[in-house]
């Protein structure tokens, strides 16, 4: 016959205990939550969990169960073995709340006079200063846009920056891309034209995060690039037009990317919202947005919000103007900050972009790892 043995301060139930935690709550534990997460069931060398609950041959049942100073301690019917938790462990895990992130930050919204509060980092700093990298990194995730000044002029010199907060992350287009004005090009980038405020490769299902721009040379009258922050306008835009903000947050719609050697094609919604409800980017892109496809009386509602939207994003409000310079790299959120350039004489001199991308997460696991000490760690 089983004996199950509980205190005072843990009474066991069918599906799970309660505990008197410290805080004085008294709270409620699942046994194969509990069983599944005992510490033993993480390797504290490879950080991987190593125990495997599909191999249990019955439900996690506890024989005996009770406090013991600042640890639970329970030992297991059916298994030889006996789990000890850290009470601050059960305290942080009773409310089913997500574990805390160091990277999800509160973003600022800026607008068109934000060129000189622009945070910037000199690349050769960043380079010996891991805490400058977690500054940089913070900024980034908070304004979605920062310089990086003394760039050498090297295709490995912007590998080394991507490199500071992840890894070159490849499109359709390639590891890297070059923008000046080409003979025969396959995108508007690569012309003398304005190129309309826009994020990156949206027709790809999942484009990346975060975009360098590296300035090697710029003489050529006209080219000012143009920046705005999809964040400021799209907060403004859920005031304005709280009907408008829901399509556009809520609809999938189509992009297409197509050429001789390649035809992409994704759905996005223009509106991105993260775990909070809150707006974290745009994806948006006339040069590459596909024929509408959807049910022509959604687009009655759709097709206004859609147009006011875009026209939010081209005010005056919100776009700053300047010349790049030579030496300089613009890192900016993909998913967040829209851009372009006005068009310029490609006879007056000489205009030429380096550009790649690595990813959000990336960028994010880089900096809780720089900040923050993990679980595992001593």
């Amino acid at each position: 016959m089983n004996i199950h043995v509980a205190t005072d301060t843990v009474t066991i139930g069918e599906k799970g205990l309660h505990v008197d935690l410290p805080n004085g709550r008294n709270c409620y534990f699942n046994y194969y939550w509990l069983r599944d997460n005992c510490p033993t069931s993480f390797d504290s060398t490879t950080r991987e969990r190593q125990f495997d609950i599909f191999h249990l041959s019955e439900a996690p049942r506890p024989q005996l169960a009770f406090v013991d100073g600042d640890r639970l301690v329970v030992s297991w019917e059916h298994e030889d073995h006996t789990s000890h938790y850290p009470m601050s462990m059960l305290t942080q895990y009773a409310d089913g709340k997500r574990r805390a992130d160091p990277a999800d930050l509160p973003r600022r919204a800026w607008f068109s006079d934000n060129y000189a509060s622009i945070p910037r980092f000199s690349q050769a700093e960043l380079k010996e200063d891991p805490a400058k990298v977690a500054e940089w990194i913070k900024a980034m995730i908070v304004d979605g846009l920062t310089i990086v000044t003394d760039m050498p002029n090297s295709k490995e010199g912007l590998t080394e920056t991507v490199e500071l907060m992840g890894h070159v992350r490849p499109t359709f287009f390639g590891d890297y891309f070059e923008v000046y004005t080409h003979i025969n090009p396959t995108n508007t980038a690569y012309t003398a034209k304005a190129l309309e405020l826009h994020t990156d490769t949206p027709a790809e299902e999942f484009a990346p995060g975060i975009q360098f721009l590296h300035c090697t040379a710029n003489s050529v009258d006209g080219g000012l690039s143009i920046y705005s922050d999809g964040v400021a306008v799209a907060n403004d835009f859920r005031k304005l037009d709280p009907e408008g903000f829901r399509l556009l947050s809520e609809i999938d719609v189509p992009f297409f990317c197509e050429h001789d050697n390649y035809d992409m094609r994704s759905r996005q919604r223009v509106i991105e919202l993260d775990q909070h409800g809150e707006v974290s980017g745009l994806t948006i892109s006339q040069h590459m947005l596909d024929i509408f496809d959807l049910p022509q009386h959604v687009l009655d509602d759709y097709y206004p919000a859609f147009c006011r939207f875009g026209k939010m994003l081209q005010d005056d409000k919100y776009m700053m103007r300047f010349l790049m310079k030579a030496g300089e790299c613009m890192v900016f959120d993909n998913h967040r900050i829209v851009h372009g350039r006005l068009a310029y004489s490609a006879t007056s001199g000489e205009r030429f972009l380096r550009g790649t991308y690595t990813d959000r997460s990336e960028m994010r696991s880089t900096y809780r790892a720089l900040t923050s000490q993990g679980r595992f760690k001593a």
